[in-house]
């Protein structure tokens, strides 16, 4: 896949995960046609969407388009389809429904892409009236290549009016609603929230503040203090030296030594 076109379906996968809320593994949801092609040309489905979407895929097929199948007799192509997951179309399998009636019915519920599938059909009639249902992604193959439709006008302008009520909508959106009661209260309340501090000297940090000592003192700290002071006032002894001629004590030390 070339990079531009590669860059477009990301774009487009993403306003369908936005808007749509899609979610990865997507669900997609295939018809016979492109079973048979895909089995003919030797093309690998199931990785041709996930390079498509560049996502992990779950591919789906109804049971009355496995009927559809059932009636060509290829077993190639049945046994293809055999390894996809089967998806429940609550059509009585004596009585099955063309595959067109059958993608539509599950696809299209009231107006909406419901359980948010990606159709890969080969039928034009399908894409044609699927592209009136908004959110539907639509695939299909030509000439061995996998291709995505561009976003259907429903889809584009459901997109659009999501966007403009992000813009424009604004805080009346009820998942901002704490941002406007919030606003509320500031109107209600405007001199509590304008408070401003009085301006003036700053006291000094009262941890960098030194502590002041007492001046008055009990008698037995006095006494405390003054036994250490007298503790600490020790005469220090002079050291004796002798000469190195007579190797006696001076008459100095001697008569020290005899007092």
């Amino acid at each position: 896949m070339r990079q531009k076109r590669a860059k477009a379906y990301r774009k487009q996968m993403l306003v369908y995960n936005h808007t749509f809320k899609f979610r990865e593994p997507y669900q997609v949801l295939i018809d016979d046609q492109i079973v048979l092609d895909c089995h003919g040309s030797n093309f690998d489905l199931v990785k041709g969407l996930k390079r498509t979407l560049q996502a992990e895929v779950k591919v789906m097929i109804t049971q009355c388009c496995m009927q559809s199948l059932y009636e060509t007799n290829n077993q190639g192509a049945i046994e293809l389809a055999k390894s996809f997951e089967r998806r429940r179309c609550n059509h009585p399998p004596k009585d099955p429904k063309p595959p067109k009636e059958c993608i539509e019915s599950v696809v299209n519920v009231n107006g909406q892409n419901k359980h948010r599938y990606v159709v890969a059909t080969q039928d034009i009639d399908i894409r044609r009236s699927l592209r009136r249902t908004p959110g539907v992604p639509l695939v299909y193959t030509t000439r061995s290549v996998m291709v995505m439709e561009p976003l259907s006008d429903a889809s584009s302008k459901i997109s659009k009016a999501v966007e403009e009520d992000k813009l424009f909508k604004g805080l009346n959106d009820p998942r901002n609603a704490s941002a406007k009661t919030s606003e509320d209260a500031t109107e209600k309340n405007p001199q509590e929230i304008t408070k401003k501090r009085p301006r003036g000297p700053k006291q000094p940090n009262p941890l960098s503040v030194k502590k002041k000592k007492n001046q008055k003192l009990s008698s037995s700290d006095r006494t405390a203090e003054t036994g250490s002071e007298n503790a600490t006032k020790t005469t220090k002894r002079r050291r004796k030296h002798r000469s190195p001629a007579t190797g006696q004590q001076p008459a100095t030390t001697a008569a020290n030594d005899a007092t």
